[in-house]
């Protein structure tokens, strides 16, 4: 079932990638989006380290672009939530549920710690099978290959970025 929905999805991508995008195509969109009257919600998690530095710099991308975005912050507590075996809370789920946008900073990975780390919490509980990286070539910029596009698919649900591991 996933893989099929993870095939749609690519094939989506695929074809809504222009074969040469520029930047400017990325901020008159912006622009479309600043012209509807209704206002986006979603959720951000600033995450920890840097997070909240890079979370306050992509809000301010989004004020300049005008988009009409309303941001639900939630952070990353310092106790585990017996709900989500995280330090991620309940409620800051069911806030990227209600929403259906999130957008998440950096966040540590407590290793050895015995708790699930939020970035694995965030993949099971909103069931992020995959991780999709498009990379496009912008003209103007040399780069060892012209004309080459490239888009990154990680699965997230087996092996090494579930949470299982191999003994």
């Amino acid at each position: 079932m996933a893989m099929h929905l993870l095939r749609r999805q690519v094939s989506q991508i695929i074809s809504h990638a222009s074969p040469n995008p520029n930047p400017t195509s990325y901020f008159s969109l912006a622009r479309s989006f600043s012209s509807a009257t209704d206002t986006i919600r979603a959720t951000l998690f600033p995450g920890d380290g840097i997070g909240p530095e890079i979370a306050e710099s992509v809000k301010q991308v989004f004020r300049t672009a005008e988009v009409p975005i309303e941001w639900e912050e939630n952070y990353v507590g310092d106790q585990v939530d017996p709900r989500t075996q995280s330090f991620l809370t309940w409620e800051s789920l069911e806030s990227v549920r209600r929403n259906r946008v999130g957008l998440k900073g950096p966040m540590a990975i407590p290793i050895g710690k015995g708790n699930r780390s939020s970035n694995l919490t965030l993949r099971k509980e909103l069931n992020l099978y995959a991780n999709v990286r498009p990379c496009y070539r912008f003209p103007g910029y040399k780069t060892r290959y012209d004309d080459v596009n490239l888009i990154t698919i990680r699965e997230n649900t087996e092996g090494e970025y579930s949470g299982l591991s191999i003994k």
